[in-house]
Formats: C-alpha cells, structure tokens, sequence
C-alpha cells in the first residue's frame, strides 16, 4: 500500500545525476499547531497583547499569515488555545518539579515555591498566559477567559490533592476541597502578581509566609 500523500515527506530532488538527495520533513498538524502557539507566546512576551498582531504571530512562526487559519478559526480562537495549552504545560511543570507523593503539606510548600520559580525558568509563558487572560474579550467587553473556566483542570487536580490530604490525616477534615482549591489559586496568583510588580521582592520569604498562613488553617498540624 502507497504512503499517504498527506503526511510523507517532502523531498527535494537536484537536477543533477548522482546528487544526493535532500528531506525536509512536513510538520504534521499537531506539530504545526505548538510551532505557532510558541511564536504566540514570543510575540506576546516581546510586545504585550495590544501591540501583538497575527503576522507578527506568522512571522515568527516562519509561515505565510494565512497558514494560521489552516488550524485556528481566527485570533481569538489562537489567543484562547495559547492560553489553554500554556498554563497545562506549566501545571506539569510544577507537578514534575516536585514529589507528589510525599506528605501534602510538603507538597503545598514545594508548589508554592516552584510557582514563584516560573517566573524566571519560565517568564515569557507566565507572561503570555497573563495577557491572553487580561485582555481576550468578546465582542460585547467582558472577558473571554475568566480564570474559573481556565483554571478548571487545576482546580480538580488541586482538590484531589486536598482530598489525600484529608485521607491521609495532614489536613482539617470537613473543609470542601473545592473551596480549597480554589482559595489556593486565587492566593497563589495574587501572590505572583505581587511578585512581577514588586520584583525587589524576597520570593523566598514570600512564598514561605504564604505557606505559613495556607497551612495553619488548613493543615491538621500547622506546624508541619
């Protein structure tokens, strides 16, 4: 059976005899698709979302502006997925960085900390993520991505540590993980946004003291 046409590479023959050949590899869409968030993210990090425009996008991709409507229906469209796929690869960023088995009121310290952290190893995604949420409209104004529907991944992967916390006897049994949850994030974020506009800052101090209060109403122990 023939190769699908499709997905084989493109190969470029010379005209003359004994030359050999040379393979340029077509991206599939799936590849494609993170080569231009990741143009997204540098556009966006480099200029802000109201300077940012699609051919700069293309641009930086290295592809024709037209090529962005092969696999997003239209900006907003590209802005939103960006948005979305950014902030779940820094979610595993965090989650690989530190042991998720060990007791959670470790794991809370540790994620807090490795938060505070991105905003170095990982600035330009922090900041893209930020400027997408901050200003994605629809037509009308209001925002496109609230952080309740953004962060929903985040919040029942934070619950569910919540929960082993109770389980395990770390945490104050009877509090609705949800609410956990979603206090977590919410403290987190404020402490980020802090972090980026005061950046003379002791994250390390910072982030400690936001353990500190996290913990001592939520852990079973607040000394742990």
């Amino acid at each position: 059976m023939p190769p699908d046409r499709r997905s084989a590479a493109v190969v470029t023959v010379s005209d003359k005899p004994g030359t050999a050949r040379a393979a340029r590899r077509r991206l599939s869409a799936e590849e494609r698709r993170r080569q231009i968030v990741a143009a997204t993210v540098s556009v966006l990090d480099r200029c802000g979302y109201q300077s940012t425009s699609m051919a700069a996008i293309a641009s930086e991709a290295g592809v024709a502006k037209g090529l962005l409507w092969h696999y997003f229906t239209d900006g907003d469209d590209l802005m939103e997925h960006t948005a979305r796929v950014t902030l779940a690869a820094l979610r595993e960023t965090v989650a690989s960085d530190i042991d998720l088995s060990a007791p959670v009121p470790q794991v809370i310290r540790a994620a807090i900390r490795r938060a505070a952290a991105l905003r170095q190893s990982h600035r330009a995604e922090t900041r893209a993520v930020r400027e997408i949420v901050l200003n994605l409209r629809y037509p009308d104004g209001t925002l496109r991505l609230g952080l309740n529907a953004l962060y929903e991944e985040t919040y029942a992967r934070q619950a569910a540590l919540f929960q082993r916390g109770q389980d395990e006897g770390s945490l104050r049994r009877g509090v609705d993980t949800r609410y956990l949850a979603v206090s977590y994030q919410a403290s987190v974020d404020a402490m980020l946004a802090f972090l980026d506009s005061h950046p003379e800052t002791d994250a390390d101090a910072y982030t400690a003291t936001l353990a500190d209060i996290l913990l001592g109403g939520i852990a079973a122990d607040p000394s742990r």
